[in-house]
């Protein structure tokens, strides 16, 4: 199930910035984002909460569509399994947790192959489904004179409705799942590390021959800053921006400390 899915752990202290090194982790951000709000939504009761619900699982099918998507989620499920087996029999590794991840990675290796097509594509033979789809990026769209069945839907009790969404969903479980695996090992990668930006700006020239995916910057809330990230495979720049009286964005000139991680 979508709603049983591990949430994306956030450290409360601080705001989490995170950035992709290339468009194959920028995808899997972006799903990510998708399943947790899916999640969150289905949990609630109203029609209007559950509307937003459905939308989202329309949105998971439009990033899902990518004809490579599955084949690089497996691959990387593949890659991380053969990685973690070499850890095997490795006295400072923890075997109990590293056979649980291994396990982890298979099963859902499995589930995900087992699927036929791309995300949701047994949703799109429910022509109920794909008549609100067709609408639902309409403004307006779905008004009661437009789709007169999704409105009595929206008014069937919510356990119905919970019941529904469930169902739907359960065909992006196994994408959902692989996908908080797989960002959740590469974050665990990372070591955070405490750097000053000199008058709102900072750089840092990557290790050569080591390929990261990731950067994530925490920055505390009170410093009001906010980060505008750009790198490559050998730079990151990091200028830091705060919001003035005239409403817009400007460069901060004030010296800030953030925590930066690079994952691989």
């Amino acid at each position: 199930m979508i709603q049983s899915a591990p949430a994306r752990t956030e450290i409360t202290s601080v705001i989490l910035y995170e950035y992709p090194f290339n468009e194959r982790i920028r995808t899997y951000l972006r799903l990510e984002h998708l399943f947790l709000r899916l999640r969150e939504l289905m949990a609630r009761s109203t029609a209007l909460d559950h509307h937003f619900a459905l939308t989202t699982i329309f949105e998971v099918m439009d990033v899902g569509s990518r004809a490579d998507l599955r084949s690089d989620v497996l691959k990387d499920l593949d890659r991380q399994r053969q990685s973690l087996m070499s850890y095997r029999g490795n006295p400072v590794i923890d075997q109990l947790v590293l056979n649980e991840v291994v396990e982890q990675l298979e099963v859902f290796f499995a589930a995900l192959n087992g699927l036929p097509g791309k995300a949701g594509q047994s949703l799109t033979e429910n022509d109920w489904l794909m008549s609100i789809r067709s609408r639902i990026g309409i403004p307006g769209g779905t008004c009661e004179f437009d789709l007169p069945a999704y409105f009595a839907w929206q008014h069937q009790p919510d356990t119905a409705r919970q019941s529904d969404l469930r169902r739907w969903a359960q065909s992006l479980t196994p994408l959902a799942d692989s996908i908080h695996l797989l960002l959740k090992l590469i974050r665990d990668s990372g070591s955070p590390q405490k750097v000053m930006a000199n008058a709102g700006q900072f750089q840092q020239n990557l290790p050569q021959g080591r390929s990261f995916q990731l950067l994530r910057l925490a920055v505390d809330p009170d410093l009001r800053l906010i980060p505008e990230i750009s790198g490559n495979r050998l730079m990151v720049s990091i200028r830091l921006m705060k919001h003035e009286g005239d409403g817009r964005l400007h460069v901060s000139s004030d010296n800030a400390v953030f925590e930066l991680t690079l994952c691989s």
